[in-house]
């Protein structure tokens, strides 16, 4: 009985002659090995910045149907480098792109959903016993356009497919060994999870961890995709992601850093009912996303809120308030984007109230101070200052993972 394998390889991993090389290795032996593999690619290393930067050369405001058109050749190098690389090692292979592997998206060039996938060309191909080489990150929409899917695209692609060919495994290969405690850049000490479950990994993936993009993340446990996050150098065990995780007696799996937030303040609203809904309507309408949000008790029958958005959206946030603010009724703006926001992740969170106190111990140990708080039944998150970020981190961790993953003991 054949085992299905899907292998997604980052730019990373493929970087170069020698790492194509070494991947198409690595693919080969999965492929002796018995097993059928399709594998899905990203582009080689910075290829997408270096077509951003030609197309700004062309044309600084370019349309996303033709940066799309562009940004997606890519991953078509990538794909034909890996299947020549794979002939040369007398391996049958077939390289795919989005639309030719039947991938269908919606038309939102730049930031396209996955609407479903036509595995026919792919599973044909399977059964000629050819590894079928699929470009991630694109798909086509209905007018037969190519689209991008977006940040983490690739991986989304890969965890897609999976799931539409009912394979047995997706293994995402990165540059790192699996998914940390923390990020062991940041973290020396950190320590890697032999498994965690889908909901802890989809906080830390939204929270600031860049190990898997939280798309694919959430389509995993729509299916219950089985998903492996490994190295693309070393042939050492990945983590496991799955429904539930062996990890007894732990009730922090993790922690990230997201360095992508900045607050906004508005001050001097009024205290009538009504008002928070105009607020952030108007900032739906201009779809901007907000996380954490925070409201004074108020005074002189004002409150003041605030909230954090991404940094790329913190002008136009600012600018559609401004625009709005005599039908909103408040006073002034302030903003800071000079922070970041570390949080804490664990399915065991909920049945131990000591976390909080450890969390909040740790940081003041270190003499840094907490702006916002936010929390939910598996995670806390904390905004500090960027000038903090690290030390925070490393303090937090320490605090938490003092003895090896599994050994935590309850201190509520």
């Amino acid at each position: 009985m054949h085992v299905l394998i899907v292998q997604k390889f980052g730019g990373t991993s493929v970087a170069d002659a020698r790492r194509v090389n070494h991947v198409a290795k690595r693919i080969a032996h999965s492929r002796q090995l018995g097993n059928q593999i399709v594998v899905v690619l990203s582009a080689q290393g910075s290829t997408t910045d270096q077509l951003l930067e030609k197309a700004k050369e062309i044309n600084p405001d370019a349309s996303k149907r033709e940066l799309d058109l562009l940004l997606a050749t890519g991953e078509q190098q990538s794909i034909a480098l890996m299947s020549m690389a794979l002939h040369k090692l007398g391996c049958p292979a077939i390289s795919l792109t989005g639309p030719q592997a039947g991938i269908h998206s919606t038309s939102a060039h730049g930031n396209a959903r996955i609407k479903r996938i036509e595995p026919e060309r792919i599973t044909q191909e399977l059964d000629k016993n050819n590894i079928v080489i699929v470009a991630g990150f694109q798909g086509m929409n209905r007018y037969g356009d190519i689209t991008t899917l977006g940040r983490g695209g690739s991986d989304t692609s890969a965890v897609a497919l999976a799931a539409s060919l009912h394979a047995d495994l997706c293994e995402i290969y990165t540059d790192v060994s699996g998914v940390y405690t923390a990020d062991p850049r940041i973290v020396k000490n950190a320590q890697k999870l032999n498994e965690i479950r889908y909901d802890e990994m989809l906080e830390l993936a939204s929270l600031g961890a860049k190990v898997l993009a939280t798309r694919s993340v959430e389509l995993a446990k729509k299916y219950q995709v089985n998903l492996v996050v490994r190295n693309s150098m070393s042939m050492e065990e990945g983590t496991l992601v799955k429904e539930e995780a062996i990890v007894e007696n732990t009730y922090v799996s993790g922690l990230a850093l997201d360095k992508n937030v900045a607050s906004v303040s508005v001050i001097g609203v009024r205290n009538k009912p009504g008002t928070a809904f105009k607020l952030f309507q108007t900032l739906a309408k201009a779809k901007i996303s907000v996380d954490i949000i925070l409201q004074s008790i108020g005074r002189d029958k004002t409150k003041d809120i605030s909230f954090t958005v991404a940094k790329q959206d913190l002008q136009q946030a600012v600018q559609v308030l401004q625009a709005g603010k005599d039908s909103l009724g408040f006073e002034s703006l302030s903003y800071d984007d000079s922070i970041v926001k570390l949080s804490v992740v664990g399915a065991g969170m909920a049945s131990n109230p000591g976390v909080a106190s450890m969390l909040f111990e740790a940081l003041y140990n270190g003499g840094i101070n907490i702006m916002m708080i936010s929390t939910s039944e598996i995670k806390i998150s904390v905004l500090i200052d960027a000038r903090d970020a690290d030390n925070a981190a490393n303090a937090v961790h320490s605090r938490f993972f003092s003895q090896p993953v599994g050994a935590q003991q309850s201190q509520a």
